[in-house]
Parts: C-alpha cells; sequence; structure tokens
C-alpha cells in the first residue's frame, strides 16, 4: 500500500465509478481527500461519509466554477482529474451542443484545474488525468469526437510536463480500457464486442485504476511524467 499521510487530494468528478475508487484508495492510504461531483447529492454525501473526505458540487462543464473549487483547496499534493462525459454515434447526425459540452468537460475542464492547481501546488506535487485508450485506438465507428477529447490529453501532459517539471511537479494521463463502470458495466450490450478486441478479455475493476493512480502519486514515480499510461488488457495492443 502506498502512504499518503499528511498529503492534500483533490479528485475532480469523484462521486461514482473510477472517481469513487480513487476517493476510497487515497482515504484509505491516509490523504485528506476532497473531490467533486456535479448531481446526485445522495450518492456523493454517503461517499464523504464513508471516506472521511468533502465532497465539493462543481460542474465541470463550467470554467468559473472549475478554478473555483481547485482554487478553494489552497496548496495541493496531488490532483486528479476524472471528470468525463462520453458521446458518440454518427457524426453527421449527433447534436452538436452534446459535442461541445464534452469538449468543455473533457478538455477545458483538466486544462483549467491543472493551471489553477500549479499557481498553488506543492513542490514535488503530481497532476494525474484520466484519459482513454481510445486516445490512441478508435476500432469502431462512431468516436471521432470522443478520441479527439482523449488524444487532447495527451498533449497537454506533455506541455505541462515542461511547463511545471522544474518544480517536481509530474504530470501523467492514465488510459483505462472498457472499465466495470455505470458508463460501460461489464454485462453491458457492448460487452462481447469490446473483450473481442482485448487480449484480457474482461473489463477492469474501477479499483485497478486507482492502483495505477497511487502509484503515479508516489514517491516512487518521482521521475514518471508528460507520459500516456494504458491500462486496458490489450485493447489497443
Amino acid at each position: 500500500m502506498t502512504d499518503f499521510t499528511e498529503k492534500n487530494v483533490l479528485v475532480m468528478g469523484g462521486s461514482r465509478g473510477i472517481g469513487a475508487a480513487v476517493v476510497r484508495r487515497f482515504a484509505s492510504d491516509g490523504a485528506t481527500v476532497a473531490f467533486t461531483y456535479s448531481s446526485s447529492d445522495e450518492i456523493a454525501e454517503a461517499l464523504a461519509a464513508e471516506t472521511g473526505s468533502a465532497a465539493l458540487k462543481a460542474d465541470s462543464a463550467e470554467r468559473a466554477e472549475v478554478v473555483e473549487v481547485v482554487a478553494q483547496q489552497g496548496q495541493l499534493d496531488v490532483i486528479i482529474v476524472n471528470a468525463g462525459v462520453l458521446v458518440m454515434g454518427d457524426p453527421l447526425e449527433t447534436d452538436a451542443d452534446a459535442i461541445d459540452h464534452m469538449i468543455n468537460v473533457n478538455v477545458r475542464a483538466p486544462y483549467h484545474a491543472l493551471v489553477e492547481t500549479a499557481r498553488r501546488m506543492n513542490d514535488n506535487g503530481r497532476m494525474i488525468v484520466i484519459g482513454s485508450v481510445n486516445a490512441d485506438s478508435i476500432p469502431f465507428p462512431g468516436g471521432a469526437a470522443y478520441g479527439m477529447t482523449k488524444s487532447a490529453l495527451q498533449g497537454m501532459v506533455k506541455g505541462f510536463a515542461r511547463d511545471f517539471g522544474d518544480r517536481g511537479i509530474t504530470v501523467n494521463v492514465i488510459q483505462p480500457g472498457p472499465v466495470d463502470t455505470d458508463m460501460n458495466p461489464a454485462d453491458g450490450p457492448m460487452k462481447d464486442m469490446m473483450h473481442s478486441f482485448m487480449a484480457i478479455k474482461r473489463h477492469a475493476r474501477a479499483d485497478e485504476i486507482a492502483g495505477m493512480a497511487a502509484y503515479l502519486a508516489s514517491e516512487e514515480a518521482a521521475v514518471v511524467t508528460g507520459a500516456f499510461h494504458t491500462i486496458d488488457g490489450g485493447f489497443g495492443a
């Protein structure tokens, strides 16, 4: 187990799925954890009570709310940006407003969250963004816009790794494949199609993604930066 005693951690998008697993992992490893959520007050409050963390309501599609909630946390040691939305479908028929909303949440929010974090982050801090293997591989139609948002994170972390490296701050993206969450359940209708691309034919567990986040936030990963960490059962192999 990793030890994050006396570390201040913020998880953007932490009430469900991967985000909730990250909150549980860092809280169990001794960190002081706050997490954001956009809806489902009851679920967020239950997770906060379970883990001793703080639940902060904020809409990741709104830049002002993203900046404000980060600024309120003061000097962070770790930020994990997990908030994201998925829009897929025929690009000739998909609602343009839905695509713009996805870009706001998946690209603009991580950018502004990390910039605001850097203004006051402790030296040797850790910035981690949850992306997707679809940044590297779109093996089916309808994923152009979603893949675009996840590829954008790759350029962002490489650039920020240069910008903040002189302070010992590392910046990385985790790229999961199929993960068993409400958004993509292991027994869902797309299971067989997704598993057909994979070497290990199962969805990952959310706690497996949280484990990678814990490693990247640890002292052992002090020189791991500007990198893409794929955890996908061979989906993109």
